[in-house]
């Protein structure tokens, strides 16, 4: 496997097994490969070629996973913008990667990030399609399930058709670094590297088709997204996407979903452990915890 879309099409070795739980909602991995052809199927119809780009503005959920994983199969590149960046911010990202696409959510935390760009009166030429994954109504933004209507008439066998048009040394996205020194830059990634490295640190933190993984970190960040659902779709694992960090929501969905794979910063883990109604929770399916992206206290391990 050294595409994305060869990721996809290799999960039905996983067939009917749980691959994604949102909330109330669940799909098999069966489910998800539908899904994400839908999302391709979309994408086709409203103009995406080979090597456009398209930019996630959102939380986690599963229809971040399906927009991303839908444009890559047939050809797009991801580009995934920080949910705390501001309009002006996302503007800069949205400019120099020459998106043509924005999937944003404009309910999340009260913003609407639409707005946001138009506020910040950054022109964006590129930029032809805003899809929102809220639903929420803005003249300039097309609602996910309209998005999701405008593929019916879109074959099958043209989605198929792309994907083997696609190359592993084609670019399957752009990831802008935090520009704590300056202005942020595009890392460019593709496939065949993402998919070897994290092919190899699947297998290296054990990760496997029996463990539900609660994927905490946020999508826009390599942790989320190549160490978080991508990883999942090349082990079997299942995805369980929250949209944002809260120590209460996690103890009750680990309770409750028998999670057993939890990887995340050093303070998600200091945040559990120093919470107060922590022993309330069954948290004894736990076996797999991957730390990073700041200093491990000794204490913590301990």
């Amino acid at each position: 496997m050294l595409t994305i879309a060869q990721v996809v099409r290799e999960t039905v070795r996983f067939g009917d097994r749980e691959a994604l739980v949102d909330g109330d909602r669940r799909w098999s991995f069966s489910e998800v490969v539908k899904a994400v052809e839908s999302a391709a199927r979309s994408f086709i119809a409203l103009g995406l070629h080979h090597g456009d780009r398209l930019a996630i503005w959102a939380p986690n959920s599963a229809e971040w996973i399906f927009s991303a994983l839908g444009a890559q199969i047939v050809g797009g590149v991801l580009v995934p913008i920080n949910t705390r960046f501001k309009g002006s911010e996302a503007a800069y990202v949205l400019n120099h990667s020459g998106a043509k696409f924005l999937l944003c959510d404009n309910k999340f935390l009260g913003r609407n990030y639409a707005q946001e760009l138009r506020d910040s009166r950054i022109a964006l030429p590129s930029l032809e399609h805003i899809i929102d994954f809220s639903g929420a109504t803005d003249a300039q933004c097309t609602p996910w399930q309209d998005f999701l209507a405008q593929g019916h008439s879109v074959p099958l066998a043209e989605v198929h058709e792309r994907e083997r048009k696609i190359m592993p040394s084609d670019l399957c996205d752009i990831i802008f670094t935090s520009g704590t020194t300056g202005k942020p830059k595009g890392v460019m990634s593709r496939h065949d590297q993402t998919i070897r490295v994290f092919t190899e640190w699947s297998s290296i933190v054990g990760l496997s088709e029996s463990d539900r993984y609660l994927i905490v970190n946020p999508f826009f960040h390599t942790f989320g997204y190549k160490a978080g659902f991508l990883a999942c779709l090349l082990s079997g694992a299942t995805m369980i996407p929250v949209p944002m960090f809260d120590v209460p929501t996690v103890l009750k969905i680990v309770n409750q979903e028998k999670i057993t794979a939890l990887p995340g910063p050093p303070t998600l883990y200091l945040s559990i452990l120093n919470h107060p109604e922590r022993n309330n929770f069954d948290l004894s399916t736990l076996r797999l915890a991957v730390t990073g992206s700041a200093a491990v206290p000794v204490e913590m391990i301990r």
